[in-house]
């Protein structure tokens, strides 16, 4: 089944035909919908956010006004009548440069480039397969990559690319680390062990949607539950890499798969042997890793740090720190790349430097064009306001039916899960279902944490399988690297058994977790008192 996904997935024509195709489609049915006068009216917490783009997964908070409810009425508009026109005319600058997304890739591959053609990656995973046991690898991998959401977009960025680089070193498929990686990041975006940016914009938008103000919840109100399901998401994400994925990948020829085995390597274990220049280099880049994070924890532990929100002093919810990942992230890779290169001798002179960062841009040419492409739809089915409409009317609907809890719970999980494969992004989603599913689980006696940890277990697993998450073409460009006839459906079939196992598994979890009356989180049941 997964193959005959994958070939059908990879007949359809470049991701750029499709995004065009689809925009055509967006004309066509906002025209429709609008002539029929398709409208909802419904009540959204509206809040002050710093978001990369709409249908970015790692929105970055900053501190604004308290969030408030307003009702809102939201009709079909058309991009075939004159405004629609004029916005098709006059957007698609400002549609590219609000794709945050384009920005985020550019700055942070621009230092992970450069640490690359220094030698400093592949020096650095010679020494992680050498010190780390075969056999915890997957794992690692996967777990590193669901605790990655504490730094917003980073996991896709940097470790997917070096999950795959890793499996390739130990001789294993290098689509499976991607896999796994990708599994982790994307597949377990919305829990984790800590309390991540995204947590205070949901816990907002939650609060203002409880009737009562006195009825709050806390940041922490899924610690538990997070605790748990990263722990779930973690071992069920590995079994499907060693039990699934990779079996059905079979053994790995770089000579028949890769577009140039040459910048591969042969992957052998002989590979594996670090040569003492690039001990040296290591070492330097030791030093520099050292160095940036003594400025960074300057900037950032003294009560009034610079890195800190200048009005709350935290270092999570609406800080500088935050809002800089991508920036530090650059800062790293950059400085660490150039002391590895000094101490390894890659890096002589300023163009050795200069250059790699030329060729890094150079490489993601193809890249940029798709999301400019992506853009553009993504801006157009916004004005149309169809994604909005399909929401609200669905989530009317399942409000109405009058379920018992847990078909309730069943029915929510699943109706996330159907509108993220249209609207990305953990907060835009829950800003309009929050009025409407926080008060139907209170007038049920269940709690709104209740309701917000329903919204995790169905935001997350669609993630790593609906071509219109923003870093979904990123992945595919990541494994073109090793399969050169990487194409959508591959990357599709190659996450769907981890898509099927997570949702099944994660809302089992849950179900189980209300029946049996666990706290959620610190003072959080999932019954109302």
């Amino acid at each position: 089944m997964l193959g005959a996904i994958e070939r059908a997935g990879n007949k359809v024509p470049h991701p750029v035909m499709i995004f065009l195709a689809l925009i055509a489609l967006v004309l066509v049915l906002s025209h429709v919908f609008y002539l029929a006068g398709s409208e909802v009216t419904f009540e959204q917490a509206v809040v002050t956010t710093d978001v990369d783009s709409e249908a970015s997964l790692g929105e970055e908070i900053v501190e604004g006004d308290e969030p408030v409810t307003e009702t809102v009425t939201v009709a079909a508009r058309s991009l075939l009548t004159a405004d629609g026109l004029r916005f098709i005319f006059t957007s698609p600058v400002s549609n590219f440069n609000d794709f945050g997304v384009v920005g985020v890739i550019v700055v942070a591959m621009i230092g992970v480039g450069f640490a690359e053609s220094t030698g400093l990656i592949g020096a650095f995973i010679k020494r992680l397969v050498k010190v780390t046991p075969r056999r915890f690898i997957t794992v690692i991998v996967v777990f590193l990559g669901v605790l990655s959401s504490i730094a917003t977009d980073a996991g896709y960025l940097v470790l997917i690319p070096l999950a795959a680089a890793v499996f390739y070193s130990l001789g294993r498929h290098p689509l499976a680390g991607l896999a796994a990686a990708f599994a982790g990041v994307g597949g377990g975006f919305g829990v984790n062990l800590l309390i991540t940016p995204a947590d205070g914009m949901l816990t907002e938008i939650t609060n203002e949607s409880i009737p009562n103000p006195a009825d709050q919840v806390a940041i922490t109100g899924n610690l538990y539950f997070g605790i748990v399901s990263t722990i779930l998401v973690t071992l069920l994400a590995t079994w499907v890499t060693e039990k699934i994925v990779e079996p059905r990948l079979g053994r790995y020829d770089a000579d028949a798969e890769a577009p140039d085995p040459s910048q591969l390597g042969d992957g052998s274990a002989s590979e594996h042997d670090l040569t003492a220049a690039e001990r040296r280099g290591l070492r330097f880049a030791g030093w520099g890793l050292l160095g940036v994070t003594a400025v960074v924890l300057a900037l950032s532990l003294p009560p009034n740090a610079v890195l800190r929100n200048p009005e709350t002093g935290s270092l999570l919810e609406g800080s500088p720190l935050m809002s800089s990942i991508i920036f530090l992230i650059l800062v790293y890779f950059f400085v660490m790349g150039l002391c590895y290169g000094k101490g390894a001798g890659t890096v002589k002179g300023s163009m050795d430097v200069i250059n790699p960062m030329t060729k890094t841009i150079a490489g993601l040419a193809g890249l940029i064009f798709l999301l400019l492409v992506i853009s553009q739809f993504i801006a157009y089915f916004n004005y149309s306001q169809l994604g909005t409409i399909a929401a609200v009317n669905m989530a009317d609907a399942l409000e109405t039916a009058g379920l018992h809890p847990v078909w309730l719970l069943l029915g929510f999980v699943l109706m996330t899960a159907v509108i993220d494969i249209f609207i990305g992004g953990v907060v835009p989603k829950w800003a309009i279902f929050a009025p409407i599913f926080v008060p139907l689980f209170i007038q049920l006696g269940l709690a709104p944490e209740l309701a917000l940890a329903a919204y995790r277990v169905g935001d997350s697993p669609i993630n790593i399988v609906t071509p219109l998450m923003p870093y979904f073409a990123l992945i595919v460009i990541f494994a073109e690297k090793y399969h050169r006839k990487t194409g959508v459906g591959s990357i599709i079939s190659l996450m769907l058994p981890y898509t099927v196992v997570l949702m099944v598994a994660w809302t089992a979890l849950l179900i189980v977790w209300y029946l049996l009356g666990l706290p959620l989180g610190p003072g959080a049941p999932v019954h109302l008192a």
